[in-house]
C-alpha cells in the first residue's frame, strides 16, 4: 500500500515536516510494510520554505544577509533564506522567496505598524533574480509591516519620491509624503514570471482590505488605522488611480504587499496549489491508495485556499481517499465531507483536551497515524 503523508504545519506547535514525520512513524508502527511518501505542504504562509526544502532535497537552501524589517533607529541586518529548486526539463530554474524571512513579524523585537517595512524581502527577490531564477514564487505569509510593499519595490528599483524628488521614508507613514512612483526604473520581473503566493484574498483597501483585517496584528490600534489606511490609498492612487490593482483579490496580503508585488508585474495565485505543483504533488499521489493532510485548525476559512483542501482536491482529482487530522476541527461533518475528506481526526479529542494535544503535538500525531493505519488492518 502506498500512503502519501502531505499535511501542513500546526503553526506554533510542529512544522509540516515534523507533522509528515510523525504521522508516518505512527502509520509504520501498525502498517511497517507500506511504501510511505513524505511531501509536506505549505500555503504561502510562513513555514513555506521548510516545507518546501523537505519536500524537495534536491533544491538549493541558499541564505543571504539583508536589511531587518526594523525602523531606521533600530535598524540591522538579518540573514534570510530561500530556495532554488531543481531544473525544469528544459532547465530553467524557480526561486522560492518567503517574506517572512527577511520582513516577518518574528524579526521585530517589538511591533512597529508605522515604520516597519518590506525591503528586506524585495532584496531577496533581487538575489534570487541575479542567481539566474527564470521564475519566482513570492511566500507572503508572517508579515509585520503594512506598507504595501513600497519596502521591497525600491529594493527592486522603483522611486518613490516625495514633492522634492527625495525617497520618502520606509514604512507606511512614509507614505504620506509621496508624490510621485516611477515603475520604470524597476527591475523587470524574471522571464517565466512572478507569482505571489497567497492564501487571503482580500483587496488592498477598505473594509477587507490591509489595515482593517490585519493591521491590528502589526500594531495599527483603532487610533493609528485611519492614518494608515489613508496612506495606503495615496500609495496605491499613485501606481493605480483606476484602482484595478488595489482591488484585485489578494492585493492585501501581507499588509498590501501583495499589491506592489502586482505593481511590479507579478500575478496572484493560489499559494496551496502553486506548492503542490512546485513539490510534484499530482505525481507523488499517481498510484497511492491513500493521502493523509492536516494542519492546526480546520474551520470554515480552510475551504479558502489553506492547503489541506487542495490536497484533498489533488486526492480527489486522482480518485484516491484523502483523511485530514488537525489539532482542532471546527466545522461539522458535513462541512468536512464537503471539503472531500474521507475521514477525520482531531488530535484534542484523541489527546482529552486541546491544551494536552498542543504540549505534545507529535505525539498525538503518531497516534493519529496509528489510528489511521490500524482501520487499514495489519
Amino acid at each position: 500500500m502506498r500512503v502519501v503523508f502531505a499535511p501542513d504545519s500546526l503553526k506554533g506547535t510542529a512544522t509540516a515536516a515534523e507533522a509528515a514525520r510523525a504521522l508516518a512513524e505512527g502509520w509504520r508502527s501498525i502498517r511497517p510494510h507500506d511504501e510511505i511518501v513524505l511531501a509536506p505542504m505549505a500555503d504561502g504562509g510562513e513555514g513555506t520554505v521548510d516545507a518546501v526544502a523537505a519536500a524537495l532535497p534536491a533544491a538549493e537552501l541558499r541564505r543571504t544577509r539583508v536589511t531587518g524589517p526594523a525602523t531606521a533607529a533600530d535598524e540591522r541586518d538579518v540573514e534570510a533564506r530561500w530556495l532554488l529548486l531543481p531544473p525544469e526539463p528544459d532547465g530553467s530554474r524557480t526561486a522560492l522567496v518567503e517574506l517572512a524571512e527577511a520582513s516577518g513579524l518574528l524579526l521585530l523585537d517589538d511591533l512597529a505598524p508605522l515604520t516597519a517595512h518590506t525591503l528586506g524581502f524585495g532584496q531577496v527577490i533581487a538575489v534570487a533574480l541575479a542567481a539566474g531564477a527564470d521564475r519566482v514564487l513570492l511566500a507572503l505569509g508572517g508579515s509585520c509591516s503594512t506598507d504595501g510593499g513600497a519596502g521591497a519595490l525600491r529594493a527592486l528599483g522603483v522611486e518613490l519620491l516625495d514633492d522634492a524628488n527625495a525617497p520618502v521614508p520606509l514604512g507606511n507613514a512614509g507614505l504620506h509624503s509621496l508624490a510621485r512612483v516611477d515603475l520604470g526604473t524597476a527591475v523587470a520581473p524574471p522571464v517565466a514570471g512572478a507569482l505571489v503566493l497567497s492564501d487571503v484574498d482580500n483587496p488592498l483597501l477598505g473594509s477587507r482590505g490591509a489595515v482593517a483585517v490585519f493591521g491590528s496584528q502589526k500594531g495599527l490600534d483603532v487610533s493609528l488605522a485611519p492614518d494608515a489606511e489613508r496612506a495606503l490609498d495615496r500609495f496605491a492612487t499613485a501606481i493605480d488611480p483606476a484602482g484595478t490593482l488595489a482591488a484585485t483579490p489578494g492585493a492585501g496580503a501581507a499588509g498590501g504587499t501583495g499589491f506592489g508585488m502586482l505593481a511590479w508585474g507579478a500575478a496572484v495565485t493560489s499559494g496551496s496549489r502553486a506548492i503542490a505543483e512546485a513539490i510534484g504533488l499530482p505525481e507523488s499521489i499517481a498510484g497511492a491508495q491513500l493521502v493523509v493532510t492536516g494542519e492546526g485548525r480546520f474551520d470554515g476559512q480552510s475551504a479558502g485556499g489553506k492547503a489541506p483542501v487542495e490536497v484533498a482536491r489533488q486526492a480527489r482529482k486522482a480518485g484516491v481517499p484523502c483523511a485530514l487530522v488537525a489539532g482542532t476541527i471546527d466545522a461539522s461533518p458535513v462541512e468536512v465531507s464537503a471539503s472531500r475528506f474521507d475521514v477525520a481526526i482531531a488530535l484534542d479529542e484523541l489527546a482529552g483536551s486541546t491544551a494536552v494535544a498542543m504540549a505534545d503535538p507529535l505525539t498525538w500525531l503518531r497516534a493519529a497515524g496509528e489510528r489511521l493505519a490500524a482501520a487499514h488492518g495489519r
